[in-house]
């Protein structure tokens, strides 16, 4: 006789003075214990052997689940596997699987770290953004809804961050599905353009005139910056360098007796692809800015340090320095600067240096690659016409910032 909800109810934590096994169909049966724990079971004959495996406990599995989990593992069986063992396939895979947090922190430690230029920025916004929010959901079951809703709510604060996420997101999710551990790619067709509205400004941020150059120079000199804070403005207005390169910049990196600044190949944006080291000259100019500021550094291998621990400087720290600057001068000088950012500096810099020297040798100033097969046979390094920019470079900045009042426009 087959067995019933109603015989399944009264059988459940009714003790009883023997084990019993009650058979339904398909070989599916039931063991009932001692105590009354009724576990639902699969019999079959695998390579002529009589088996049999637990499919799961009543009533957290009902007698209609465990007749459709019969059915899928009769299928399973003639198809030539093991039952058993593709339940235990399953439970691992179950058991395996990642987190949003822990796929995202195996990526970064197997393949940003090694591979990508800001490997500690990228993982910092994985904290502050997706950890506290889905970071504990399976990594394989968060769908794009979940994630389109995190992108928009990042997107409303900062959208270029937002941007950056889903680039690394994407990222992520194509190499743990080709490495095993993701079975889908939940944000692999979205983009910031279509799906969050993020369009990017090619020509976002500005060059500063003259007149604005000299407003940015003393408000920084009378900002509530630290020194070292004044110090990291300052360079990066004259070497025209991402402010990550300087940033994070190593004293070993700085050879004062050749007068080069080498940054290795995993320190820079185009040393992913170069393998190359970039070199910039050191002008008797500015060597004492850089002494200066590893004398003021907390940490005597990192040419700047945080402020109060002798920790690398962060990313969040630099990003603040323009509100001090634009603090300084609209209340001390008089002279707003709306929408300044650090990176315009870089931009200012390449701008005067088009006027100073040749185009390629102010590119490879910037840090960028020569274009086309020009950087494939191109290996020189332009070391002395780099310095002759910078030496005119130097002139022509304190030329402005030396004035007892800004340039007239």
């Amino acid at each position: 006789m087959s067995i019933t909800n109603l015989w399944l109810k009264n059988a459940h934590q009714k003790h009883r003075d023997t084990v019993l096994e009650k058979t339904d169909r398909d070989g599916l049966s039931v063991r009932v214990s001692r105590k009354g724990k009724i576990v639902f079971q699969y019999r079959f004959r695998y390579h002529g052997k009589a088996a049999r495996m637990d499919l799961g406990a009543y009533p957290v599995m009902s007698l209609k689940e465990a007749r459709e989990e019969v059915v899928s593992r009769r299928k399973q069986l003639e198809e030539g596997h093991d039952p058993r063992v593709r339940r235990e396939v399953e439970k691992r895979a179950v058991q395996g699987q990642h987190t949003n947090e822990t796929l995202l922190r195996l990526w970064h430690e197997k393949y940003v770290v090694i591979n990508k230029v800001g490997a500690d920025e990228i993982l910092c916004s994985f904290e502050r953004y997706v950890f506290p929010e889905i970071g504990d959901l399976p990594a394989d079951d968060t769908t794009t809804h979940a994630w389109m809703g995190l992108l928009e709510s990042v997107r409303d604060a900062s959208p270029s961050i937002a941007s950056r996420l889903l680039t690394n997101v994407r990222q992520c999710h194509k190499w743990a599905r080709r490495w095993g551990y993701m079975s889908q790619e939940p944000v692999a067709n979205m983009t910031a353009r279509a799906d969050l509205n993020i369009h990017k400004n090619k020509d976002s941020g500005r060059a500063f005139t003259d007149r604005e150059l000299w407003v940015v120079w003393h408000a920084t000199e009378r900002s509530r910056l630290a020194a070292r804070s004044k110090l990291f403005v300052k360079l990066t207005l004259f070497f025209g360098c991402r402010p990550g390169e300087l940033r994070t910049a190593a004293v070993s990196e700085f050879d004062f007796e050749n007068k080069v600044w080498e940054i290795p190949p995993e320190r820079h944006k185009t040393g992913q692809k170069t393998k190359r080291p970039l070199r910039r000259p050191l002008i008797d100019e500015v060597i004492p800015w850089i002494e200066e500021a590893m004398a003021l550094s907390m940490n005597p291998r990192m040419l700047f340090s945080g402020e109060s621990k002798p920790t690398e400087l962060g990313d969040r720290s630099t990003v603040s320095f323009h509100r001090s600057i634009l603090n300084a001068a609209e209340r001390q000088l008089n002279a707003p600067l709306p929408g300044m950012c650090l990176y315009d500096l870089r931009k200012t810099a390449r701008t005067n240096w088009s006027s100073l020297g040749p185009p390629h040798v102010c590119e490879v100033m910037l840090g960028h690659s020569l274009p086309g097969v020009w950087q494939v046979y191109d290996r020189y390094d332009y070391l002395e016409e780099q310095a002759e920019v910078y030496r005119r470079w130097w002139d022509r900045l304190m030329q402005i910032v030396s004035a007892k009042t800004p340039p007239t426009p």
